[in-house]
């Protein structure tokens, strides 16, 4: 258990603040920067420990310069002073019953996955069910580096596993049987519902049985184009059940988005429901999955049967187009087949699914990812993340059609035998307050969703929070972008009531599970950054010829060494696989991304490196651009793009949401460029403020940013696909505005 020493005051600010338990790890000595317009610092000749980051966080609670950093303990507001030195401790009691409850615990933990990945993942993969255990020598084989052979990532090869068996039929096996699976909360707030685990494993072994009755059987694609409904995740565990692979796509795609990913892993059955109604619109999904089959029959791929769920909510059977001979309404079949199927065990290597990155343009990646690392590592990032507890009701607002509602809606959950809440409708429907209604009818204590939404809501200030208890809450959780500070700070004091630590992740669709998250008893937070590597991740930090750099630093994120959620290849692309991810830099996966590490070793993800515009010899991330404009008080959110510029190359475009009821006007868009200088320098500045009524979304939240980089450079005939945006009329709206 953390020992913390309580003191009176911080020197700064004047807030209570613990002193975290210290390690027995020196801080390493970082070197001076390499000039002083420089940001990065000299690659050392020692390559980084494994642990040399947990000295950095020991080193974060000792006094510098006479004094402490700003701190505050889990259960305190934040100061009202933003100080981006500032750390959230975990609070005794928290750290007292949480899974790591220390950084010494977590240092061991940490050493341990790194020192002896082999053992440290066998261990925890013993946990789980396996037909046949693997080879103790073949735990783990890879090569990450292009220069010595094709890549390869494999775990646990020659295991025999099935995950819808660890998901559900573990749990009914052991006398859990009775416990709630899901609870599912409709688009109206009087529509809901719920399975438990028993009954979630009579649904499932009927689908397959289905499945399997019209020739679906291992190693065969199902494509699935449902939205938020029980079936999606029944749909998914019935696949692998059989072992098929399924390929989810966001029921928010257009036909001709579907028809893509339909004509590249052409699937033998589609599955989908007639319609959706999110907040007041219908969408007819079926129409849509109607005119992707016609444009995949057109490329040389016939699907043979459509099932399709009957959503009477949104609209009657009577209405809904229908093919006969290919069409086949799911309440007339699947629940006349018996409850019960065998499993059919798969090698840890076999595809689990396909989940295609949407791609702004060219073809989409099909991600490709295997079943027994894939199971391991979702359900144990899921467990240690969320300091689950077998107690806890989780919500996480994410879409199955994303990596995030496989990874934590569906099988990191269930795999831990968790009660998960599954949401269709839309969270400001019908007022901004729905998302914390659901919090108190349900219960809900783990409550995980995006910096988008949380913006959304912040614009509506605290109305409709305080109208709810939410006192049921005890995590939260964010994902799908960096976090800005001021986001963080209204997550943390409004939402939590100062009360809930944030698992702030960062991963990817590539990636399976968490790479860089809290673990909430075991270290304080820095509001906005995802602090430290999860157990056998090893994050490095690259200049632009890829040598690693040491101490404070900014560059490119990658990984070394390989974990068991590694998605495996590109589908039927593997030089795109290798070229994307593993040229650039030999030897690591690279990530994508921005990342910098600040002097306490806590990393800061800084967007996509092509969201880094770079103006007159600065690298600038737009996320720290969109942070310092998010920090004014009138400004509710801000999404930022690259323009051509002649003379400094590139420059800042903003586009700027204001707080409802705040008028445009030039002293304010000065007032926002001001607050950008000032919090990170003259360079930094704007060179446009685009006012912004709202901003183009998918529906599940995403900021289609290649639509913004139109607009901003006025090639407004290339536009492309808006069809997945939740508003397409936003668009027009910023078009109108663009000379304001």
């Amino acid at each position: 258990m953390a020992q913390h020493i309580y003191a009176t005051s911080c020197g700064r600010c004047g807030c209570a603040r613990p002193a975290i338990p210290l390690l027995l790890l020196p801080a390493p000595t970082l070197l001076p920067l390499a000039s002083s317009s420089s940001r990065l610092r000299r690659r050392r000749a020692r390559p980084m420990g494994a642990s040399d980051h947990l000295g950095l966080v020991a080193a974060a609670a000792k006094p510098r310069n006479g004094s402490r950093p700003c701190a505050a303990v889990l259960g305190e507001p934040l100061p009202v002073l933003d100080d981006p030195g500032l750390l959230v401790h975990p609070s005794a009691d928290f750290a007292a019953q949480a899974l790591v409850s220390s950084t010494q615990q977590y240092r061991e933990m940490y050493q341990k996955s790194i020192d002896d990945p082999a053992g440290f993942w066998s261990e925890i993969a013993d946990e789980f069910y396996w037909k046949q255990k693997w080879s103790p020598d073949e735990v783990c084989a890879e090569n990450l580096d292009v220069t010595k052979g094709p890549i390869k990532i494999e775990w646990f090869k020659g295991g025999k596993t099935n995950i819808c068996y660890n998901a559900v039929d573990r749990h009914v096996e052991a006398g859990n049987g009775d416990k709630i699976a899901m609870y599912w909360e409709g688009n109206e707030p009087s529509q809901d519902g719920k399975l438990t685990y028993s009954e979630l494993l009579e649904k499932v072994c009927q689908l397959s049985n289905y499945l399997k009755s019209v020739g679906v059987g291992k190693g065969d694609a199902v494509g699935i184009y449902l939205p938020m409904l029980m079936e999606l995740p029944i749909a998914m565990l019935a696949c692998a059940r059989i072992g098929a692979v399924h390929s989810v796509v966001f029921a928010g795609f257009s036909a001709e988005a579907l028809a893509q990913r339909v004509i590249d892993c052409k699937p033998k059955v589609v599955i989908t429901c007639n319609a959706v109604k999110r907040g007041v619109k219908i969408i007819p999904l079926k129409d849509i999955v109607d005119a992707s089959l016609d444009e995949s029959a057109k490329n040389g791929v016939d699907v043979g049967i459509c099932l399709t769920y009957e959503n009477q909510s949104a609209l009657n059977k009577v209405d809904t187009r229908w093919k006969t001979g290919r069409d086949v309404w799911w309440q007339e079949v699947v629940p006349n087949f018996p409850t019960k199927c065998d499993v059919e065990w798969v090698n840890a290597e076999d595809p689990l699914f396909l989940l295609y990155t949407s791609g702004s343009t060219g073809k989409p990646k099909g991600v490709l990812h295997t079943t027994g690392g894939y199971m391991v590592y979702s359900a144990t990032t899921f467990k240690h993340a969320f300091d689950y507890k077998p107690t806890d009701i989780y919500w996480c607002t994410a879409d199955c059609g994303w990596i995030t509602g496989h990874s934590y809606v569906t099988y990191g959950p269930l795999l831990n035998g968790a009660t998960v809440l599954v949401f269709e409708g839309a969270p400001n429907y019908p007022d901004p307050g729905r998302c914390w209604d659901i919090v108190d009818k349900y219960g809900v204590t783990i409550f995980y969703t995006a910096p988008t939404l949380l913006r959304s809501l912040m614009r509506d200030g605290t109305e409709y929070v305080a109208r709810y208890s939410r006192k049921s809450l005890r995590v939260l959780g964010s994902v799908g972008e960096p976090i800005n500070p001021t986001a963080w700070r209204w997550f943390y004091d409004v939402i939590g009531d100062s009360r809930c630590p944030i698992s702030d992740t960062w991963w990817q669709t590539e990636t399976g599970g968490f790479m860089i998250t809290p673990l909430p008893g075991a270290w304080p937070q820095k509001p906005g950054s995802a602090t430290f590597p999860f157990f056998g991740v090893q994050p490095v930090i690259v200049d632009e010829k890829g040598q690693e750099m040491e101490g404070e630093c900014s560059g490119y994120l990658c990984i070394k060494k390989s974990w068991p959620g590694a998605f495996r290849t590109l589908y039927g692309d593997k030089e795109r696989y290798e070229t994307t991810y593993f040229k650039p830099f030999a030897g690591y996966y690279f990530s994508g991304d921005g990342c910098s590490r600040d002097k306490d070793g806590y990393h800061w993800l800084t967007g996509r490196v092509d969201d880094v515009i770079n103006v007159s010899g600065h690298r600038i991330g737009t996320a720290e651009v969109e942070s310092a404009l998010v920090s004014h008080p009138k400004c509710a959110e801000a999404a930022v793009v690259g323009i051509d510029h002649e003379v400094k190359g590139q420059g800042i475009y903003a586009f700027v949401t204001l707080v409802n009821g705040v008028p445009y006007s030039d002293d304010l868009r000065k007032s926002l460029v001001m607050t950008v200088r000032s919090q990170i320098g003259a360079f930094a500045a704007p060179d446009k403020i685009h006012w912004a009524p709202g901003l183009p979304k998918t529906r599940s939240g995403k900021i289609m940013r290649r639509i913004l980089r139109k607009i901003a450079s006025r090639q407004l005939d290339e536009l492309g696909d808006t069809s997945t945006l939740a508003d397409p009329g936003v668009v027009d709206q910023l078009i109108a505005l663009s000379d304001s």
